[in-house]
């Protein structure tokens, strides 16, 4: 139980040193969180918040892809990439969350990720990219889904 506190307390530091700009510190401090799911929320909060500043983020993105595969529950390690995939796509980079999606090993849930990133770029106006990553989706439920939302949007 101590160990979650210690890692939520250095979590919260974390955050404020992203907020004053202090990445490097962010992403030192961010190593010596005990709790690997808290370790791999603090790099995804950093990757994201370095991404928004239009920043090169792809030191801190590669840190909390890390992050996440190290969790030991491999559900909570697809939960933190699907999020962290998911951060991107709202961003508007739908490239770097398909990217994060091929670390997914669940496959449902790496299918949900690519159906999302396609019906994106569908939408705008990339449709033969759209259809080359749907035709790649393995799950056949997900791959049913996204070319019927993709024909509805069309």
């Amino acid at each position: 139980m101590q160990e979650w506190y210690r890692s939520r307390a250095l979590y919260e530091a974390v955050q404020k040193l992203v907020e004053s700009g202090r990445i490097d510190e962010a992403l030192e401090m961010a190593e010596g969180i005990p709790d690997g799911n808290i370790r791999s929320k603090a790099f995804s909060h950093i990757a994201v918040e370095v991404a928004k500043s239009e920043r090169d983020y792809h030191e801190a993105l590669e840190r909390a892809v890390k992050a996440a595969l190290d969790i030991d529950n491999r559900d909570e390690s697809t939960k933190a990439l699907m999020s962290l995939a998911f951060e991107f796509l709202n961003m508007g980079n739908p490239e770097e969350a398909l990217r994060i999606s091929r670390y997914i090993t669940d496959l449902p849930n790496k299918s949900k990720v690519e159906a999302e990133v396609a019906l994106v770029l569908a939408k705008s106006g990339k449709v033969s990219e759209a259809m080359e990553i749907i035709n790649g989706i393995m799950d056949d439920d997900v791959k049913t889904w996204a070319m019927s939302r993709l024909a509805s949007q069309l």
